[in-house]
């Protein structure tokens, strides 16, 4: 397989980067489901791995831009719990990743997201109570979370079963989503770095598209804004519907 400093020569590779970056920056922008989108966009031409960490530093220069944006707006007791959850979960895939399957987990995470749907959906309009804040929820789906997001920065699923019954406000949901997975990115720096160590090449193109990034996290901020909280939340569960039912492909 060509390494990636050969693939960033490739006119396919760049435009293929262009979308996932914006992608990633719509997602940090309030839409987090999006996101997962663009590593499978760039399994296409590499492995998952590979994207995952090719993507990195992207993800971790948006967050700057969407933790400005976000930060007055969040659920500090959702916060205080699930970023320690998230960087277990992280540890728990570094000493995995080499033992894990990528298409195990994609399966795993593809049947949860789209049980979680079908669930939510097959209650109709009948409303229920808000979910309190639930600390062993909160470490369990965490941590899976966190592991997840390591290895294929699939993490919004897992989050999304757990945050999305507390029927947070959407500007504070999208909030408690930038922060937690904010703090997530930045501890797989170092595991990524001993396991694909990055090279002058890949940074000068992350660089390159980290305007592509904070133009999509500013777009991503104004759609949640214009849009209600019933149909904000309606596209959310329908993007992460969707991208299960692709890592359930991808998988099987």
């Amino acid at each position: 397989m060509p390494t990636v400093d050969q693939l960033l020569l490739q006119p396919a590779l760049l435009a293929l980067l262009i979308l996932a970056a914006f992608f990633v920056g719509l997602s940090k922008g309030g839409l987090p489901a999006v996101a997962m989108l663009s590593v499978p966009l760039l399994s296409l031409t590499m492995s998952p791995l590979v994207a995952a960490v090719l993507l990195l530093p992207i993800y971790i220069l948006s967050d700057m831009v969407s933790v400005w944006l976000y930060r007055r707006q969040f659920s500090l007791a959702n916060v205080k719990l699930l970023i320690p959850a998230g960087l277990c979960g992280v540890l728990i895939g570094w000493a995995t990743a080499t033992v894990v399957s990528d298409r195990m987990v994609s399966l795993f995470i593809g049947v949860m997201g789209i049980s979680f749907c079908l669930y939510t959906w097959s209650k109709g309009k009948h409303d229920t109570p808000a979910a309190p804040v639930s600390v062993p929820k909160g470490l369990f789906w965490g941590t899976l979370s966190g592991f997840t997001s390591f290895i294929s920065h699939a993490g919004a699923p897992p989050f999304q079963i757990y945050i999305l019954p507390q029927r947070l406000p959407k500007m504070v949901f999208a909030g408690t989503t930038t922060l937690v997975f904010t703090a997530v990115n930045l501890a797989k720096i170092i595991p990524y770095s001993t396991l694909y160590p990055y090279t002058e090449a890949t940074l000068k193109v992350s660089a390159l598209l980290l305007p592509v990034a904070a133009l999509g996290t500013v777009v991503g901020k104004q759609l949640i804004q214009r849009l209600s909280e019933k149909w904000f939340f309606l596209a959310v569960q329908i993007a992460l519907f969707l991208i299960s039912i692709r890592l359930v492909i991808s998988a099987l």
